[in-house]
């Protein structure tokens, strides 16, 4: 099965020169002779060649993304970082700087510190070439925008939306960073596990002969549960006390099928080569009671595809419960299996257990990424991780409003969360919790 409409919205309504790139391509030879020995004294050099990166978003998944990035290449410094609030940029820098294979090439100074709403820009402003994009997801779209009208790579952490105009914005920017011949790396980190990339290529060669169903697992406790009202500072602001507790708001963070069971669903995306299902019909609510906020604790969906495939995505998050995070592939000759983190397995007509290398997939990404920047061999993944949010989007909306909802329902969907301005100030009510058969579809 092949996705035949690559952009899969179609329809829908300073980067680095080539030279400079040829020139990075002829350096990376000599980075690895004089870049690693330098490291391995202590000491770095900063040159033409150097890559500068920007950290928006200093949580403990863009301090791990800054770290990968700086041992993915010899001659790449973090420049600057940003981020809504002051506490996180100490801790992330001083996390970072306790590595110390890497933390001669930490050169962000007082000055390249920033923070507030506006850290973004400063950050784009500061002189980098690579960005990381790391903050809370209701954020991503217009980061990315930003990133890629600065003329800058980057590496986007997923999800890449909350909302349906979030996606759609970002198809735009998509589009954009092809023309400008610029890098787009996705956090869809299992596509980048070389285990997972071997098993999905003998699945797409038959060794399972045709999908009839995937059952995918995402059942664990919750991330961050919301804390009561009355624990909110004095003089807290809206914004602010849902910015702190981001994980428990659906315009911050999508909820959990969006914001963590998203790998899972790509996965199914990836299983069936990209192409997006017709339809789909979920359950869902909250059964914990989580104070303030507006997020299920559970979703179930049920994809469909028009030749008969059936995907079926388990999402909690609930104490105490039984947990599974796994993907089980049936097809017409076989199984295919992936049990957690264990290495995938194929039984029936074929019988294969992956024992190759292994890989740290985040690492990967990394590596990847500045790979394809030195060899001026842009990485672009912008569509398939587009339509795996959207896959997430389309569940989600399917449980919220208790309706099937099909895919062109989902293209067509005026569906926007995020405020288009915000401030410090700006009051920011809390949306009721969606409630099947009762909430419209938008």
């Amino acid at each position: 099965m092949q996705n035949k409409n690559p952009s899969f919205l179609s329809g829908m309504s300073h980067s680095f020169t080539r030279r400079r790139f040829l020139k990075q391509t002829g350096a990376v030879a000599a980075a690895a002779v004089v870049g690693r020995p330098l490291l391995a004294q202590g000491k770095f050099e900063m040159n033409s060649d150097t890559l500068k990166v920007g950290l928006i978003g200093c949580g403990g998944r863009g301090t791990g993304a800054a770290r990968q990035a700086l041992h993915a290449d010899p001659n790449v410094v973090l420049w600057a970082v940003g981020d809504a609030f002051p506490e996180p940029p100490r801790r992330s820098l001083g996390v970072i700087k306790r590595d110390a294979k890497v933390a001669p090439r930490v050169k962000v100074t007082p000055e390249r510190v920033f923070v507030g709403l506006d850290a973004l820009k400063k950050v784009l402003a500061s002189g980098v070439h690579v960005v990381i994009l790391t903050t809370p997801p209701g954020f991503r779209p217009e980061h990315f925008a930003a990133a890629v009208k600065a003329g800058k790579h980057v590496f986007t952490q997923k999800p890449m939306a909350t909302d349906v105009y979030g996606v759609k914005w970002s198809q735009e920017t998509v589009k954009e960073a092809k023309r400008k011949g610029l890098s787009v790396m996705p956090g869809f980190c299992w596509r980048r596990e070389f285990g997972r990339r071997e098993f999905y290529k003998r699945v797409h060669d038959g060794a399972i002969g045709k999908i009839r169903a995937i059952y995918a697992t995402y059942l664990t406790g919750p991330v961050r549960p919301m804390p009561p009202a009355d624990k909110r500072p004095a003089g807290m602001g809206d914004l602010e006390w849902q910015l702190r507790n981001w994980y428990n708001f659906v315009w911050l963070s999508g909820d959990g099928l969006v914001e963590q069971a998203c790998h899972s669903i790509d996965k199914i995306n990836w299983a069936m080569q990209n192409v997006p299902p017709a339809a789909a019909v979920a359950t869902g609510g909250r059964q914990i009671p989580n104070n303030e906020g507006n997020i299920y604790d559970h979703i179930d969906v049920f994809f469909e595809w028009p030749d008969g495939t059936r995907a079926f995505m388990a999402q909690r998050q609930i104490r105490n419960c039984y947990s599974d995070n796994s993907d089980y592939l049936m097809g017409a000759d076989g199984l295919g299996t992936i049990k957690g983190w264990s290495a995938p397995i194929i039984t029936g007509k074929v019988n294969w257990r992956y024992r190759g290398p292994k890989n740290d997939m985040y690492q990967t990404e990394h590596d990847e990424l500045f790979a394809s920047i030195r060899k001026a061999a842009p990485i672009n993944d912008g569509d398939w991780m587009l339509q795996s949010t959207m896959m997430g989007l389309m569940g989600r909306t399917a449980a919220y409003t208790g309706k099937r909802v099909t895919w062109e329902q989902m293209l067509n969907s005026k569906l926007r969360l995020v405020p288009e301005h915000y401030s410090w100030d700006m009051k920011l009510p809390i949306r009721p919790m969606a409630k099947p058969g009762i909430t419209p579809f938008v």
